[in-house]
Order: structure tokens, then C-alpha cells, then sequence
């Protein structure tokens, strides 16, 4: 009888486990859907914006220094970006294993 007790809690706690790294998937999901979503939505701004000083400027020498300044603003931003979407992802997959790590050393 103490057998099923056993497994019956073990059940439960990896279920309630399961439950717990569903909750911080989701929020660590939300949190990079935002990132993405504000990187994406600046980064049209500034195309938009390099775009429109191109097509107002007065030489070929101004536009081509233009879009060398875009392009490198564009390079450094997108690196910036990658490094923080490597971290949320880093801190989603901890999060997620969170809630397991007790059962994981109990395992041992």
C-alpha cells in the first residue's frame, strides 16, 4: 500500500511540476514575444526614417554616408538584440527546469 502511496505522490508533484514550468514557459514566451515585437517595430522606424533621409538628400556622397550610418546603427542594434533574446531564452529554459530540479535530485 505504501508503494502506491509512493507513486501516487510522485504523480502529483510531477504534475503539479509540469503545471509550474507550463506557467513560466508562458511568461518567459510572453516576455520574448514582446522584445521581438518592440525590436521589429523600431527596427521598421528607423528603415522607414534612413529611408525617407536618402531620398531627401542632396548629393550621392550625403545618401551613401546616410545609409553607412544605417547600416551600422542596423548592426549594432541587431547584435544587441540577438544577445538579449539569447539571455531570455537561456532564462526561460531555467525557469522551465525549475520546478523539476527537486525531483531530479530525489531521482539520484
Amino acid at each position: 500500500m505504501q508503494s502506491f502511496d509512493e507513486v501516487s505522490k510522485f504523480g502529483k508533484e510531477f504534475v503539479d511540476n509540469g503545471l509550474k514550468s507550463f506557467a513560466a514557459i508562458s511568461k518567459s514566451a510572453q516576455a520574448i514575444a514582446v522584445e521581438t515585437t518592440d525590436y521589429t517595430k523600431k527596427s521598421l522606424e528607423a528603415g522607414s526614417t534612413t529611408f525617407e533621409k536618402v531620398l531627401s538628400s542632396g548629393s550621392l556622397e550625403e545618401a551613401v554616408e546616410i545609409q553607412t550610418d544605417y547600416a551600422r546603427q542596423a548592426y549594432e542594434s541587431f547584435v544587441a538584440e540577438a544577445t538579449r533574446l539569447s539571455e531570455l531564452y537561456a532564462d526561460l529554459a531555467k525557469e522551465a527546469y525549475k520546478p523539476f530540479e527537486a525531483a531530479v535530485a530525489k531521482a539520484r
